[in-house]
């Protein structure tokens, strides 16, 4: 019976997707007299597959991408720059996120965020989706030392809240970092189902959409 559910943010419950593709179109916008003339559509398909849905090295992206088109490193640095101070103000929580939580949160559960990433970065977006009134606890692996598939982060989770690992489910949309992570630490894993991951080697209760959690859970608590 679960008294807890965690979730990972980006993929989960924030679209970063839509965030990063409107954060690079705006680049290559405000970029586009250094860029070498290459195309808008090129520009963002590359740094697309560059991003690996948020799993690259942002420094290491932008000089991929310059060394490619041949321009400077000190353009990289000012891309990178640039990302660094707009990402805040792109993108938007999927829209079955808030009603979801609140649904949880009514039936009593205690409700945490665990994410990789930068502090200042992941806290900020926090802050301007308006989660921290939603959840009992959020933890960033840059602030707690540790990231996700280390057990230890889920294990902090579990103690800021007060629950048990069995007591608990994680929901995440990485095979390895979330479900994988949340199984080995002994929680209950719910894989929120994506097109660019692989189906994890784990086994995890499927979802496609944030809003099918509730009746698993409401199942659980019968």
């Amino acid at each position: 019976m679960p008294k807890a559910v965690f979730f990972d943010l980006d993929g989960t419950l924030f679209d970063r997707d839509a965030a990063v593709l409107g954060l690079f179109a705006e680049q290559h916008r405000a970029f586009e007299s250094e860029l070498g003339g290459v195309p808008r559509e090129a520009f963002l398909e590359r740094l697309l597959e560059l991003d690996d849905h948020g799993h690259a090295d942002k420094r290491a992206l932008y000089g991929i991408l310059v060394r490619e088109l041949g321009l400077s490193d000190h353009l990289a640095d000012r891309l990178l720059d640039h990302y660094r101070a707009a990402y805040a103000a792109f993108g938007a929580l999927f829209a079955d996120a808030l009603p979801t939580l609140g649904a949880l949160r009514a039936r009593g559960l205690r409700l945490g965020i665990i994410t990789n990433g930068r502090a200042d970065v992941q806290s900020g977006k926090v802050q301007r989706l308006g989660l921290e009134p939603h959840v009992d606890a959020v933890l960033i692996s840059e602030r707690e030392g540790f990231k996700k598939p280390d057990r230890r982060l889920f294990e902090r989770a579990l103690e800021r809240v007060g629950v048990v690992a069995a007591d608990a489910w994680h929901v995440g949309d990485h095979p390895v970092a979330d479900v994988a992570g949340a199984v080995a630490a002994g929680l209950t894993a719910v894989w929120r189902h994506v097109p660019y991951w692989p189906e994890p080697a784990t086994p995890a209760l499927t979802i496609s959409a944030l809003a099918e959690l509730v009746s698993h859970v409401d199942h659980a608590l019968r």
